[in-house]
């Protein structure tokens, strides 16, 4: 039996083990195409192969830059780290100045892009780099395909060499570079070993309810965010076959033909799963409405465990067969386990999901954990609604005296590239500072409260969580998204950016045609009602965290336009600079 210490053991623990007919598939051209584990680890030896012949040497850094998911990207992954170089995935949305940074930073020789908008940023900065060269997924006229590689590579007289590599490769090597998203400053690159995510891929599996060598999953999560890669990786230690999402506009459609049994998503899209569900229902008239939303109310109630009671399981069991079994259908039919990370998830979204028999698993870790430090898991009493679930195996958590989760264990980072100022200002001895405020509980559960770096203090010198507060006032259909500001302020007080596609329908109900966002956001009824929603999630808390006042961004909050991190996070600093005249207006006017 293979043990895996190394990344590139994975696929063959799964040809050994499971040897998948459909390891990974792709849809091209209309038609889901089929990898086999076979097939895949052929195509990564052609890879390694053709790399060596053209020059690359362990410790070189090869980026990786695509637009979609797909198979092409676990190939060449894998491929790389045979050589013993380094594998430097980057975010596809970021600016081609950001590209210039981290490709110059991580002296990065080769690209891989995936599609001709990804390479026209390249091209701009492509000659300040130190780039021999710049290969595509996809077919570009003019453009170097990565076929040319596995061609190099189809000879296979170097295979020795590559056997050779891997030998070399020693698990506490350094694997990858992946340079943080940041909601501040600039990216830094958190280096990982193949033993950080190796021992997390192995730490975790014991947490998720998959049948090994028969479940299907959905990717579409970005693979060059550490939490989607190590879920890849888990994947094919587990036998579970990869479909890769299109889009994220085809993700409904995709797992309408796919019928997954897991995928993992960021609480936005388990945001606007629900929010398109709870719209459905208001579609419905008479009984057929009335027995909808009886069947969500019943579902906010849910506790794991049978807590609830007898009665309460005998109406959920009504609920299943007569509404939620239709979202299990709109779902696919099969999902069972749906994984949520990166931010907070509300907690109605676990509630509400998990009672319908799709179960969802709120976990937590960061890029320098690689990534999971908790999740929650249905056995052995593993699911508390509110936590992030129990710490994993060999991995040991500690609260400082300020409240600050510390965390010590074979998943934690290197350190940052080229920075060991950066490094040492995070690290204390073995324990890795996380940044977030939490608790953990007598059963090993663990709660986050909130960023250490985003609690503020207000003039009156009491402390408010933006966090807490901001994960409340989103369970409001009518709110995408919300920033609370305050700090050194009498009080604190919002920034809004509402759920446009849910407002123009709540108008269209109450008879009230908005002709712009701009008259949206200044029309007294739709005020009224924002601040109806203010008042009731502002008694959850204390007077000095109530949000008094609030102001209404007329645009929408996105990655593209630099309000959003490419995982969703919002970048505070960047909001606030872009809004200082509702902020004047809130505090000054």
């Amino acid at each position: 039996m293979i043990e895996v210490t190394k990344i590139f053991d994975f696929p063959y623990y799964q040809l050994e083990t499971y040897k998948l007919d459909k390891a990974f598939s792709t849809k091209i051209n209309g038609k889901w195409q089929a990898t086999s584990t076979e097939e895949f680890l052929d195509k990564a030896n052609a890879i390694s192969r053709g790399l060596i012949r053209l020059g690359v040497q362990p410790n070189d850094k090869i980026a990786v830059i695509s637009s979609t998911n797909r198979t092409e990207w676990n190939i060449l992954d894998i491929g790389v780290l045979q050589t013993g170089a380094q594998n430097v995935p980057i975010y596809p949305t970021i600016s081609a100045e950001d590209y210039e940074y981290i490709l110059n930073h991580s002296e990065s020789i080769y690209c891989f892009i995936s599609d001709e908008e990804v390479l026209e940023k390249v091209n701009k900065i492509k000659d300040k780099t130190k780039l021999k060269g710049v290969y595509s997924f996809n077919d570009i006229v003019g453009e170097k395909n990565w076929t040319e590689v596995l061609e190099l590579g189809k000879d296979t007289s170097n295979q020795n060499e590559v056997e050779a590599r891997k030998d070399a490769v020693n698990p506490n090597d350094l694997a990858t570079l992946i340079y943080t998203s940041g909601t501040t400053g600039i990216p830094k690159g958190v280096m990982l070993s193949h033993t950080n995510l190796v021992s997390n891929v192995v730490d975790s599996v014991s947490r998720v309810p998959m049948d090994l060598g028969k479940s299907k999953a959905l990717s579409f999560l970005p693979v060059c965010h550490v939490f989607e890669r190590m879920i890849l990786y888990l994947y094919q230690y587990c036998g579970i076959e990869v479909y890769f999402a299109e889009s994220i506009e085809t993700i409904g459609d995709n797992i309408k033909e796919i019928h997954p049994d897991v995928i993992t998503a960021v609480p936005r899209l388990y945001e606007k799963m629900y929010d398109k569900i709870i719209a459905k229902g208001a579609e419905q008239k008479g009984i057929k409405k009335m027995l909808f939303f009886w069947a969500v109310d019943l579902g906010l109630k849910y506790e794991p465990y049978g807590k609830n009671g007898w009665w309460y399981e005998f109406k959920l069991k009504i609920a299943n067969k007569i509404i939620f079994n239709k979202w299990r259908e709109a779902l696919g039919g099969n999902i069972k386990t749906m994984v949520s990370g990166s931010a907070a998830l509300q907690k109605r979204l676990t509630r509400v999901f998990s009672a319908a028999k799709m179960m969802v698993l709120e976990g937590y870790g960061l890029t320098e954990t690689s990534p999971v430090v908790a999740v929650n898991c249905p056995y052995n009493g593993g699911i508390k609604i509110g936590t992030v679930g129990r710490i994993i195996d060999n991995v040991d958590v500690k609260i400082a005296d300020d409240g600050e989760i510390l965390v010590k264990g074979p998943n934690v980072m290197l350190g940052y590239y080229k920075d060991p100022e950066k490094t040492k200002e995070v690290m204390s001895g073995d324990y890795f500072h996380t940044g977030d405020i939490g608790e953990v509980d007598d059963d090993n559960f663990l709660t986050i409260t909130d960023r250490k770096k985003e609690m503020f203090k207000t003039s009156g010198g009491k402390y408010v969580s933006p966090a807490l507060l901001e994960n409340q006032f989103k369970q409001s259909r009518f709110i995408e998204q919300i920033m609370i500001i305050g700090e050194g302020e009498k009080m604190p007080a919002a920034l809004i950016q509402p759920n446009y596609e849910f407002v123009e329908e709540w108008g269209h109900r109450h008879d009230i045609v908005f002709q712009s966002r701009e008259e949206m956001v200044s029309h007294p009824k739709f005020l009224e009602r924002i601040q109806e929603e203010i008042d009731g999630a502002n008694t959850h808390f204390g007077k000095w965290e109530q949000i008094k006042k609030f102001e209404i961004t007329p645009d929408i909050w996105s990655i593209d336009a630099g309000h959003l991190t490419p995982t969703m996070k919002m970048k505070r600093k960047v909001i606030t600079e872009k809004y200082k005249d509702l902020i004047e207006k809130i505090y000054r006017s």
